[in-house]
């Protein structure tokens, strides 16, 4: 992965081609990682046109069931930005989000997600995203994991003391 930047030869150049471009990075970091021994995802994450950070699956290598492509390009984004909101950023990734990826590209604040293989692509691979989507669509109940609430009497209270600091950072 040499090329850091992609810019169209004109203003008036096609924003697609340019997407292709980051996405075909994406894709490319995907195969590579496959080779390596990790997971078949990588996620590349541009602003203004340049490249802030790279991310490949980490899952199986890290033993980090949250070391995803996308999750792991956020994080090295956030660091090379100096700032925890990816506001004005690109994410380009080798496949559709899962759920967590979709959630971390939420907070992190992202302006776009745009990716190459969709959820099906994934599920073919024998990755479970089509499974967490449908998932999510069904009742807690119906869940394999159980899921539940145990309300104690002092439950808000890290919300009142983040409310009352007055020196918090918003997010």
């Amino acid at each position: 992965m040499t090329d850091t930047t992609i810019r169209p030869a004109a203003p008036e150049a096609d924003a697609a081609a340019v997407d292709r471009a980051w996405l075909q990075q994406a894709v490319a970091l995907a195969v590579e990682n496959v080779e390596a021994g990790g997971g078949p995802f990588g996620a590349v994450i541009v602003r203004d046109g340049e490249l802030l950070a790279i991310g490949q699956n980490r899952v199986t290598r890290d033993l980090d069931p949250t070391a995803h492509a996308e999750v792991s390009a956020i994080r090295a984004a956030c660091r090379a930005a100096g700032d925890f909101s990816l506001a004005g950023a690109t994410l380009y990734t080798s496949c559709e989000p899962c759920p967590l990826c979709l959630a971390a590209s939420l907070w992190a604040r992202l302006d776009r997600i745009v990716f190459a293989a969709d959820r099906h692509d994934a599920a073919e691979g024998g990755f479970d995203d089509r499974a967490f989507y449908e998932l999510f669509s069904r009742d807690r109940a119906e869940w394999e994991t159980a899921v539940e609430e145990l309300r104690i009497a002092d439950a808000p209270a890290p919300f009142t003391a983040w409310i009352a600091k007055g020196d918090r950072v918003d997010y």
